[in-house]
């Protein structure tokens, strides 16, 4: 039973995405020529807080520092990737066009808001309104655009405690089911260990919406591998998103892990690298969107992983992650 369950989730994983549109900040692109894709990274990132968030950094000096780094992308094969930079947290729909424009790279954007922190990204309005108000910000943002641009976001963006969640989790996730029974965004949340993530999934569940409208973000920091397989299970797409030059040998036998329980189809992964910070000079130090390419990569191959299972972690899985479309019960 539980085999039959995995092939029709991945039989309809596979449909959801033919035929579907990815939307970038620069208009929609059909799943299919989403190509190679980065599933979370962040190219600015201001940590002032809501509470003094103005939008204050240089737009010029930003594009300057971040281009050379998306160009350096682009000649690794990189075709897509996904801004995971929240509302109050430096989003910027005009520089994210520039920088696709600039680079050739398709960039896609989101709407949402970040409770993870101890809430210190979450604007006052964020605890005075409901679920419903919250949702139809959102969906207003899905519908007219960003910030007064054409811009649209192409996935609901938002993070939790990193426990049992409390109530202003709880009201996030409830706006988020909302807004993707208008819209068709996927769900990327900001978790961490596994407890909050099963506790988003039942209550997505009780809003009526499936695990695969779910990503579970920064999955690598649950300390149980078996946590990957019972989610992934579930049928949750679980984020492997912090590839760097320290953890190559982990992520290898993690996947190596999940193929051998013929889950491969449900896993994302990502660097979180970037970013440009206006709060430090110059920006501050900015990490490359490369490392997958250059480190992660060959050591798959060497542990026996095919140019298939390759392009499913790349190519098909994102495709089909953040494919527009309502996934309810």
């Amino acid at each position: 039973m539980k085999k039959l369950s995995l092939l029709l989730l991945s039989i309809l994983s596979f449909n959801l995405s033919q035929g579907q549109n990815i939307i970038s900040v620069t208009g929609n692109i059909p799943s299919s020529k989403v190509g190679i894709s980065l599933s979370h990274e962040h190219l600015l990132v201001d940590f002032i807080g809501a509470e003094k968030y103005a939008r204050g950094w240089n737009e010029e000096v930003a594009s300057n520092k971040i281009l050379p780094y998306l160009k350096e992308a682009k000649e690794a094969g990189v075709q897509t990737l996904f801004d995971c930079t929240p509302n109050y947290l430096g989003r910027d729909a005009k520089l994210l066009m520039r920088l696709s424009v600039a680079s050739n790279v398709r960039i896609v954007t989101n709407t949402g808001l970040y409770g993870g922190s101890d809430n210190k990204y979450l604007p006052a309005y964020a605890f005075t309104e409901s679920a419903q108000q919250l949702a139809q910000r959102w969906i207003t943002e899905f519908e007219k655009g960003i910030d007064g641009t054409q811009v649209l976001p192409g996935f609901i963006k938002t993070s939790v405690n990193p426990a049992t969640l409390s109530d202003i989790s709880k009201k996030l996730i409830t706006a988020a089911a909302i807004t993707h029974k208008a819209t068709g965004l996927t769900i990327a949340s900001h978790t961490g260990p596994a407890i909050a993530a099963l506790e988003q999934l039942e209550l997505l569940k009780r809003q009526g919406v499936r695990p695969d409208a779910f990503i579970w973000v920064h999955a690598q920091n649950e300390k149980q591998n078996q946590k990957f397989i019972d989610l992934a299970i579930l049928g949750a797409w679980v984020s492997l998103d912090g590839v760097n030059e320290d953890n190559i040998q982990w992520h290898v036998d993690v996947l190596s892990l999940l193929k051998k329980e013929n889950l491969l189809h449900r896993v994302l992964i990502s660097h979180d690298a970037g970013w440009f910070d206006p709060g430090k000079p110059d920006g501050g130090e900015f990490r490359p969107f490369t490392t997958i390419f250059r480190k992660l990569i060959p050591a798959l191959k060497q542990a026996g992983f095919t140019q298939h299972d390759i392009d499913q972690l790349l190519i098909t899985n994102p495709a089909t992650a953040y494919a527009v479309a309502i996934r309810t019960f």
